[in-house]
């Protein structure tokens, strides 16, 4: 598969001041030089060399484009393969012009994800760090990008291969004790065991505690906006989004479905779900729209709830708080602007002072507080702002889960005095579990469908 040479759109599809074409494989350079009219020849070209021409018909040679082509020679590329990027002009007709000859030639259709993947394949990333490459594609925070791009540069890699080479000295000990029982004392290897055992799995628990954080930074904290109509729940989330996505009005019911927008609170991204008021209703409509609230609701990893201060709490409101009781949540009290008249000591029958936010979205007063309020409850603080060491992969979390179960099992074993042998198995078996983080002894279907989730042109 490593032998073709594929091509595929590397920007986004539509209208835009340039479009690039990305060109990997051995025969690259050849293949785009048929179609490549210069006053220099790419197979000629040094690596790393930008050139002025035009993209032409073979069979007419007229010119169709004109481009910018980038020579870059393996294994200086992405790919570590021979790649050409053409740099044309933004807009679907020039870029489907290009490759359409493109894919005339000795050239097929990228996959998706194929470029990173021959990366790995290649040898130039490890399998961590390709699927960081699809977490910087999606940050929606420039925290969550930074850790990406940590990950991206080797930060999880590197403390993963150091865990590894610690197991590697334990298993090696473990063979000489095995091979030459009559140098060794057993008992002195089984406390070798323990301590190394021990040390990985410390390790592996400071991973394991960023995973809740990572988790957050990478996918977002799903947020519903819940309360009665007219409570000012829509008007929250025009607000956090600095837009008016949602209709506002003084008529209780406007919203009738779910409305999702994502926002970025403290570099922490939510997706806030604005729901419809959470009331009894004969409106067929409206009804819907409650019966979805409440499946968002259910759904969700925080919830915000807005109640009227200038109004007593209502047994709709009573119901909702029993219902939600123990669930992450913050309650905002609006409209505090007006006089109040909600009871405050039933609300801190249900929640602290610290997770009631006073507020008056009209006023764009407590919005600060809001977002601390946010932060505080997601993001322990703990850990130090300069460590971007994050686990936030499911498949890293289970992977590492397995392998503190198997450095466990080891421990307990050599607390028994079991036979060294038979602890090695639990030793290799952590060793070959943090293996598969990096993408060692993994199979083609895991691979395959890793990189199914990249967009074309990556």
């Amino acid at each position: 598969m490593l032998s073709d040479t594929i091509a595929a759109i590397s920007t986004a599809v539509g209208e835009g001041g340039i479009a690039i074409i990305r060109v990997s494989g051995p025969d690259s350079v050849v293949e785009v030089e048929k179609i490549f009219k210069s006053k220099t020849k790419l197979s000629e070209a040094a690596s790393h060399t930008v050139h002025y021409g035009h993209i032409m018909d073979p069979a007419t040679r007229d010119n169709l484009e004109e481009v910018l082509v980038t020579v870059m020679r393996a294994p200086r590329s992405f790919t570590t393969e021979d790649v050409v990027e053409i740099s044309a002009h933004g807009g679907v007709i020039a870029v489907k012009r290009v490759m359409d000859l493109l894919l005339q030639q000795n050239i097929r259709l990228a996959e998706p994800g194929e470029f990173t993947k021959r990366a790995f394949l290649n040898g130039r990333i490890d399998l961590s760090q390709a699927e960081a490459v699809i977490d910087l594609i999606r940050s929606k925070s420039d925290r969550a990008f930074s850790v990406a791009l940590k990950q991206v540069e080797g930060n999880l890699s590197r403390r993963i291969k150091e865990l590894r080479h610690t197991l590697v000295e334990t298993l090696a000990h473990i063979e000489v004790n095995i091979d030459y029982p009559e140098h060794d004392v057993e008992s002195l290897t089984s406390e070798f065991i323990k301590e190394k055992s021990r040390l990985v799995m410390n390790e592996i628990d400071k991973l394991l505690k960023t995973a809740e954080e990572g988790k957050i930074l990478r996918e977002g904290i799903t947020t519903a906006i819940v309360g009665r109509p007219n409570v000012g729940k829509s008007s929250l989330l025009n607000t956090l989004a600095h837009e008016n996505k949602a209709i506002v009005t003084d008529i209780p019911g406007t919203t009738r479905d779910v409305i999702e927008e994502f926002v970025t609170i403290n570099n922490i991204p939510l997706k806030l779900l604005d729901t419809a008021g959470i009331r009894e209703t004969m409106d067929v409509v409206e009804k819907i729209g409650v019966e979805r609230s409440k499946h968002a609701v259910s759904e969700a990893d925080l919830i915000l709830l807005v109640l009227n201060a200038s109004e007593p709490l209502h047994e709709d409101e009573l119901e909702l708080m029993e219902q939600i009781r123990g669930r992450q949540c913050i309650v905002i009290m609006n409209k505090m602007d007006l006089p109040q008249q909600l009871d405050m000591d039933i609300v801190r029958r249900y929640y602290p002072d610290e997770l009631i936010v006073p507020m008056s979205v009209k006023a764009q007063e407590g919005i600060d507080r809001l977002e601390e309020a946010i932060s505080g409850l997601f993001f322990s603080g703990k850990i130090e702002g300069g460590d971007l060491t994050y686990v936030s992969n499911v498949r890293h979390i289970a992977l590492l889960k397995k392998a503190k179960k198997s450095l466990m099992d080891a421990y307990e074993a050599a607390e028994q005095y079991i036979p060294i042998d038979m602890i090695q198995i639990d030793v290799r078996l952590a060793w070959e579990q943090l293996g598969e983080i990096l993408g060692e002894a993994v199979g083609d279907s895991l691979i395959d469908q890793i990189f199914s989730q990249f967009c074309l042109g990556k």
